[in-house]
């Protein structure tokens, strides 16, 4: 539904939720390049993924879903892509371009990438500068920091490089171009950024290797072996129903099989910290992936600050986190969190802007934000600003608010939660 009516309510009951996007995007792209057919269940069926997938068949790879809806990659190995007859369309995925560019900067023959107009206002100079500096030859608007970005093929060489900022989407673009470079590719990480393309590579057989803040790739000496895996819930989309029944009163709710890698769930470490009633039960492995039950209760709240490097572990979280902050007592800082301006929108200015639309004190920061809580928030209207992630923070943010709350542009959720206003009904959620 493009527009949403919310209105207040406590919350109780048992959810799943969608199954994690960033494992599902580089199941695809990994499985494209293994030697045979990857076998990967409970995949997230998005926007952004199916884009994924529209491009992986455009490079000649077979993906054929069964009506259980799990998925059969059959991998063409490192050097059996073709070359596509048409524009690589990423529609409005981020993470399906960076991690393309260095997936197609060593093959053998040229590519386009191109996408939405919201996805070519976004920054692509942070992948585009290490990948010409291993010898990728890559051409775009703006010396190749904004889409469209045309690719052609060339031999790459491995590097020492240092990231500016802790991202996964730059790190993995660098790992996989090093998978086709002369030499080995080194990257520092200036922080914890997530580690799902290093658990993933490495199950394959890949010469993936970390010491430290030090992760190096070359070129494997034997094919890449296909995936067998089954995708855990997405923590980003847990944080959404985790985020309602912390701060909704006498809400309590359980969310099955969430997927809890430690370099994801800084939103839970925060929530912890701020005195929520939150467990983790029934923790277990799964494909080299934490994965766990999350019980959680309302309870009163505390102001915190949230900075440096546990930033990087709940960056896609920060807007559903400000709703949070709106209810906890005394005073919640974010900062260190710039690159929230180069997201899908600037999601520092947005959040802001719609929230004090509902009454929320809160203050925008260069690199973040600044709440004074706890305000008890008026219903309103607001807008998403095309924007998923606010979108369903400002959902959550109308369920606690006094009267309706109107969310407009609210279908894009279903970029990264396929199916959120059904999950977040089965809980007792008054959205229409």
């Amino acid at each position: 539904m493009d527009q949403l009516t919310i209105k207040p309510g406590p919350l109780r009951g048992e959810i799943a939720v969608p199954s994690d996007k960033s494992i599902t995007h580089r199941s695809l792209l990994f499985g494209a390049i293994a030697h045979g057919v990857s076998r990967v269940r409970q995949p997230l069926q998005s926007g952004d993924t199916l884009a994924t997938m529209d491009v992986v068949r455009k490079l000649g790879v077979e993906v054929q879903s069964s009506y259980t809806g799990e998925w059969l990659i059959d991998g063409k190995g490192l050097f059996g892509l073709r070359e596509p007859e048409e524009i690589l369309d990423c529609v409005n995925s981020g993470t399906t371009v960076r991690l393309l560019m260095g997936l197609l900067a060593g093959q053998e023959f040229f590519s386009v990438l191109a996408g939405s107009p919201q996805l070519r206002k976004r920054p692509m100079g942070r992948v585009t500068k290490p990948l010409q500096k291993m010898g990728a030859q890559i051409f775009g608007r703006d010396d190749g920091r904004l889409l469209p970005l045309a690719i052609i093929g060339s031999p790459l060489k491995g590097i020492e490089y240092e990231l500016p900022i802790a991202s996964a989407q730059v790190k993995t673009a660098i790992l996989l171009a090093g998978l086709y470079a002369q030499g080995l590719t080194v990257i520092k990480e200036p922080g914890p950024a997530r580690d799902h393309t290093e658990r993933m590579l490495i199950s394959m057989g890949a010469p993936i290797q970390r010491k430290g803040p030090y992760i190096s790739s070359e070129q494997p000496q034997q094919p890449l072996q296909p995936l067998d895996i089954t995708i855990p819930g997405d923590f980003s989309s847990a944080a959404f129903p985790l985020a309602a029944a912390a701060i909704t009163p006498d809400s309590n709710i359980h969310i099955r099989n969430v997927g809890v890698n430690p370099t994801r769930r800084g939103l839970l470490d925060a929530l912890i910290a701020m005195g929520a009633n939150v467990n983790l039960e029934n923790w277990q492995e799964s494909g080299g992936e934490p994965v766990g039950d999350l019980h959680i209760r309302y309870s009163e709240l505390t102001g915190i600050t949230v900075e440096g490097d546990q930033i990087v572990t709940m960056i896609d979280e920060l807007p559903v986190f400000a709703v949070i902050a709106t209810q906890a007592g005394g005073e919640t800082i974010v900062k260190d969190a710039k690159e929230l301006r180069v997201k899908e929108t600037d999601r520092i200015a947005t959040t802001v802007t719609e929230l004090r639309k509902m009454g929320a004190d809160i203050e925008e920061l260069p690199d973040g934000f600044v709440v004074h809580g706890p305000t008890r928030l008026k219903g309103a209207t607001v807008w998403s600003h095309g924007d998923h992630r606010l979108a369903m923070a400002l959902t959550i943010a109308g369920l606690i608010a006094e009267g309706s709350t109107i969310v407009k542009d609210a279908a894009c959720s279903a970029d990264s939660f396929p199916g959120f206003v059904e999950t977040m009904r089965q809980i007792g959620a008054n959205i229409t």
